[in-house]
């Protein structure tokens, strides 16, 4: 772990009840729900002034937790990135918003609720950002529905024309 962020994960860990992994020089701390707001406070005043990334990962059919909410900082000065994980439950999935802190988490945290249905709560305006307003469900979740074509696999490999594409007949 880098020698500058070793005492900031440590103090999260500590005042946070965060749980610090390491993977290949990349940090990612593992934090509550209730306390992602304080955490992200403590983060910008280390120095994290820029919310590079935020995307959510869906572990149905798993449902608790069932979606792990990621973000990831980047602090430009030092030179470090540091990233947050937040498991939210399958059922009613919410998180406070942290648009109050990081103006760029405003889009994300409405692309999160339109893809895969996590509310952001204290949102100033969480409405769906890449769907049509009245489309029903969240396209990013795993248990979505495909749709009414059937996928094509391997199994009908005599339907299949075998001649190589480009070979002369």
């Amino acid at each position: 772990m880098d020698t500058q962020l070793e005492p900031i994960v440590e103090k999260l860990v500590k005042d946070f009840g965060a749980t610090a992994s390491e993977y290949r020089g990349d940090v990612s701390l593992l934090v509550p729900a209730e306390k992602i707001v304080a955490a992200c406070r403590e983060i910008q005043g280390q120095g994290f002034a820029l919310l590079s990334a935020m995307t959510a990962v869906d572990y149905w059919p798993q449902e608790m937790p069932r979606f792990h909410v990621i973000y990831q900082f980047t602090s430009l000065s030092r030179h470090l990135t540091l990233a947050l994980r937040v498991p939210v439950p399958g059922i009613n999935p919410a998180l406070p918003s942290i648009s109050s802190i990081y103006r760029s988490a405003n889009w994300e945290e409405r692309e999160l609720w339109d893809m895969f249905g996590i509310k952001f709560s204290g949102h100033p305006d969480l409405r769906r950002i890449l769907m049509p307003a009245d489309w029903e469900g969240h396209p990013l979740r795993k248990d979505y529905p495909l749709g009414y074509e059937e996928p094509q696999f391997t199994f009908n490999f005599k339907e299949i024309n075998l001649r190589k594409p480009f070979a002369k007949n």
